[in-house]
């Protein structure tokens, strides 16, 4: 059916733009009139009363009140023009409408070191507490440290542009980011505010005083409290202090909106689709272009699905064109002859994840579930495979966030591989899955198998991990739940030609501090790779592991 022409008037519109300038050109006008009408009319009424018969001695009276007018009035422009310019200035350095003064915690600088320029056209205020806690955490190779140093170092680039008084603040954007467009503040007074109810020596509750004597000596500013702790929070909220979280660094306010990698055709789909539906064999696959209004919705390597009677339905998104895509069918990784290193899936997320990690041109795979959803036995089998039997790859590399659950352990005897085995003790019992063969195979055989296979894995510490190249290999991030964004990226840009990185995690897991669901860096990649045509997702549904593990996920 041919598309309905779109209704055009251009006589209507050329009618409508003189009016519009009519009425813009008659506004100066009238009010010029108004102003002149009040100006001459005061003047002309009091001439009228005033002119009787004496009207010689009236007009010298006149003309002198007017010449007293006329004296104070010239200079008064004139001195209201010099007093207003500095205010304006002020107004622009300083608080505008809608602006606000958000005072950092420390624990947000080292959280983000760029945190002070993620405030947009706020102003940022740093209690001089915060810069004595910086000091005390910039010594060590941690990441606290690091991120310690680095926000010294950038406050130091930012004071070599200070040009007047440090009073009056420096611009955020002489570092080059043009998004900031508040001030930084930092303090330089004590302020004389006293707290009784809580105990003057620790730092939180001095952070939480500058932030009352801002409120008392900036009554027309909003101040506000940044702080990833939670009892910072609650103590500012009981003082009546505004405070609120860092919001900058989280991808989503609840985890069960993240992106899913699935997508449930309606039962109608085809009936409603399937006029224009075309469809071909290449490469071993099926493909269909489908053309409707719901394709519009879809995402490049997003996996669709529709099970109801007759054969069930389960494609894949290779491109989006408007209201046209392209959709390969996926095999079926439950049958045996499909097998991955004998594993088979053995429900529809985990035949997604088979897929994506047998896919060649996918480079990056991130795959979510609860426990026992089969993550991490689906990425070592479809390692071993592409790297033992396909040759895809010359190793696997295997590493994970040293985050304990519980207390520390201490520190770790032996070579790197050897302090790193004990975090990576479900790679093991994976192994002993994939490598346990049949019956009739003798223990010599196995032996054999299981050494040739952990010849070709590596265990990695992350803490050696920069500067690194991985080229024609597969590395698969575990526990990637308990990284930061700037952690994930750093692993991330390690991938070379022909490398493949898949992260494993289960957001709901997280053990890192001052980490949630929405600012955890697996979160962060699963919604910055989203539509990417070389990268895919899939959040596991259904547990594997055992009926015991199942319910407890449930109920505990």
């Amino acid at each position: 059916m041919p598309l309905p022409s779109a209704p055009t008037k251009p006589g209507s519109i050329v009618k409508d733009i003189p009016a519009q300038l009519e009425i813009k050109q008659e506004k100066p006008k009238r009010k010029r009139t108004v102003k002149a009408k009040s100006t001459v009319e005061p003047v002309t009424a009091q001439t009228a009363e005033v002119m009787t018969e004496a009207a010689q001695s009236t007009e010298k009276k006149v003309v002198a009140r007017a010449a007293k007018k006329a004296v104070k009035a010239a200079p008064v422009p004139s001195l209201s023009e010099n007093a207003h310019k500095p205010k304006l200035k002020r107004s622009k350095a300083g608080a505008s409408e809608g602006r606000k003064l958000y005072v950092l915690d420390t624990n947000v600088l080292l959280h983000d070191p760029t945190s002070m320029f993620r405030f947009e056209e706020h102003d940022v205020y740093l209690p001089m507490i915060t810069l004595e806690e910086l000091d005390n955490h910039k010594s060590g190779m941690t990441d606290v440290a690091r991120n310690a140093r680095q926000v010294s170092r950038t406050l130091d680039a930012i004071l070599q542009h200070l040009e007047g008084p440090i009073e009056e603040g420096i611009p955020l954007s002489v570092l080059g980011s043009k998004e900031c467009l508040g001030r930084l503040y930092v303090q330089t007074t004590p302020f004389s505010t006293q707290l009784p109810m809580l105990p003057a020596g620790k730092a939180d509750n001095q952070i939480l005083a500058v932030v009352r004597g801002l409120k008392e000596s900036r009554p027309s500013e909003q101040v506000i409290l940044v702080s990833k702790d939670i009892n910072m929070r609650l103590k500012a909220a009981a003082l009546n202090l505004e405070a609120e979280d860092y919001f900058n660094d989280k991808m989503i306010e609840d985890s069960d909106i993240l992106y899913s990698g699935t997508k449930q055709l309606p039962a109608n789909f085809w009936e409603a689709h399937g006029k224009n539906l075309r469809s071909w064999q290449q490469d071993g696959y099926t493909w269909y272009e489908i053309t409707g209004p719901l394709v519009s919705s879809f995402i490049v390597n997003e996996f669709i699905w529709h099970e109801g009677e007759g054969t069930p339905f389960y494609g894949q998104v290779k491109s989006v064109d408007r209201n046209t895509a392209i959709v390969r069918v996926l095999p079926d990784y439950t049958s045996q002859k499909n097998s991955v290193w004998g594993i088979t899936a053995r429900n529809r997320e985990q035949g997604f994840a088979l897929s994506l990690l047998m896919d060649p041109e996918i480079d990056f795979v991130t795959l979510l579930g609860q426990a026992g959803t089969g993550k991490t036995l689906l990425a070592l089998a479809a390692a071993l495979t592409q790297t033992m039997e396909m040759r895809r790859f010359n190793e696997i590399i295997v590493t994970r966030a040293t985050v304990s659950v519980g207390e520390d352990i201490g520190f770790l005897p032996g070579t790197e591989e050897e302090k790193m085995t004990p975090w990576l003790g479900a790679i093991d019992d994976n192994l002993e899955v994939l490598n346990r063969g049949s019956a009739n195979d003798s223990e010599w055989g196995r032996r054999a198998s299981n050494d040739l296979i952990r010849s070709r894995i590596r265990i990695k510490s992350m803490s050696f991990m920069r500067g690194r190249t991985f080229m024609n290999k597969l590395v698969i991030i575990d526990e990637a739940q308990n990284l930061t964004p700037k952690q994930m990226k750093t692993l991330i840009t390690r991938a070379g030609p022909g490398s493949k990185i898949v992260c494993l995690g289960n957001i709901a897991q997280i053990d890192t501090p001052y980490l949630t669901e929405g600012s955890s860096g697996l979160t962060y990649v699963v919604d910055r790779f989203k539509g990417w045509e070389h990268s895919g997702h899939i959040t596991m549904q259904r547990g594997e592991r055992s009926r015991l593990a199942d319910y407890a996920t449930d109920v505990l």
